[in-house]
């Protein structure tokens, strides 16, 4: 990327006070909720807006094949945490924190328990109505050697040096999704990239140095939208849209960019990095946005429910919330968490379950190296 694109992008640089603003966007106002006896009589349904029914089409293709390269992000939940601590806490900017990898901006050490840190990727491929295929990576890791190894046993490092896929799609700024980038620039410095629209000045000077010299595509800030997504020739790939979510996020990420897949005979399924909007506003975005989205198909992805393997009596609302929505299958890891995915086995869901194996210790949910098909 040239020097005047990055100097261009980083005047989109976003205040702590504003993120802190942002943090509350996707809240819902209890004003009906505390009306009292009047919000059960048929008087209040004049009061509530009507269902928005989406009407965007995208067309569709015939299977959707993830394979997930790696749910790993870290390790160890208490080493994760203990780092967070010493360095004050959730709100603090992550591009200060002394992980892995070193010459990152703001903190070259990059010492800071490296033998902790994983990353999450996931390769999407897509079989198109006509049969062709195309292939998206769904972001690309976190630790530098995890990253590699993993890339190397899914076979990601041929199919990005012989030019297999399509693009790099990476969810968040989020240190586990964004800072292995350096291993994909190795095989494929020139593939097109798709961020979100509100990066730091941090993350653009990392992209460059990385030795990103691909097409950049950065979604618009601070406004929920949909997206087409190109294929290497610069077509669009039918069937597929982006989404932006301008959501405020935990070590001063803001932003994360969801996709949608429209698969023929089976309805819309969700992919996501770690679903920081929440799986039940992406559902209702899906529902109002895409035309079929009121009949959403199956999830791939994080679902951010407990992450660090917490679990508050609230989280229950979500796992009971998400039965509404009669998904046919689920595919969930990462920081859905390992109490959150028994619970959604225990409530009876079709989940898809996985191996354990290759650095994954759970079989509720699909681990490194598992795959899950749609349609």
């Amino acid at each position: 990327m040239e020097e005047n694109q990055i100097k261009e992008l980083s005047n989109k640089e976003i205040s702590r006070r504003n993120f802190l603003e942002w943090m509350g966007v996707g809240s819902v106002g209890g004003f009906v909720a505390g009306m009292g006896a009047f919000s059960y009589s048929p008087l209040r349904k004049q009061f509530l807006d009507k269902p928005v029914v989406g009407t965007k089409e995208i067309g569709e293709i015939k299977k959707l094949t993830v394979t997930c390269i790696s749910e790993t992000s870290w390790f160890d939940n208490a080493t994760l945490m203990g780092d967070i601590g010493d360095m004050g806490g959730l709100l603090v900017n992550q591009w200060t924190y002394a992980w892995p990898p070193a010459g990152k901006p703001n903190n070259p050490a990059g010492d800071l328990h490296p033998e902790n840190a994983g990353g999450f990727a996931a390769l999407l491929d897509i079989e198109l109505l006509d049969g062709d295929r195309k292939f998206i990576l769904l972001d690309t890791g976190w630790n530098l050697d995890w990253t590699e190894k993993r890339f190397k046993e899914c076979g990601i490092d041929k199919m990005l040096k012989n030019g297999d896929i399509d693009c790099l799609f990476v969810s968040h700024e989020h240190f586990d999704h964004f800072w292995g980038l350096p291993v994909s620039m190795k095989y494929k410095n020139d593939i097109d990239l798709y961020i979100g629209g509100d990066y730091y000045d941090e993350g653009l000077q990392y992209i460059k140095d990385s030795g990103f010299r691909g097409k950049l595509y950065q979604t618009q800030s601070k406004k929920y939208h949909d997206f087409p997504i190109m294929d290497k020739s610069g077509k669009q790939i039918p069937g597929v849209a982006g989404y932006y979510f301008p959501v405020g996020i935990i070590c001063r990420v803001f932003g994360e960019e969801s996709l949608f897949f429209n698969v023929k005979d089976h309805g819309i399924v969700q992919v996501t990095g770690c679903c920081h909007q929440g799986i039940l506003q992406m559902a209702e975005v899906c529902k109002s946005t895409f035309r079929g989205g009121d009949k959403p198909y199956g999830v791939y992805g994080g679902l951010h429910i407990s992450p660090f393997e917490d679990w508050d009596p609230r989280y229950d609302d979500l796992v009971y919330g998400l039965e509404a929505y009669g998904f046919k299958k689920i595919g969930c890891n990462h920081c859905t968490g390992k109490l959150c995915a028994h619970k959604f086995v225990e409530a009876g869901y079709p989940i898809v379950t996985g191996s354990a194996t290759n650095g994954s210790t759970c079989a509720d949910y699909l681990g490194n190296g598992d795959t899950i098909t749609f349609g």
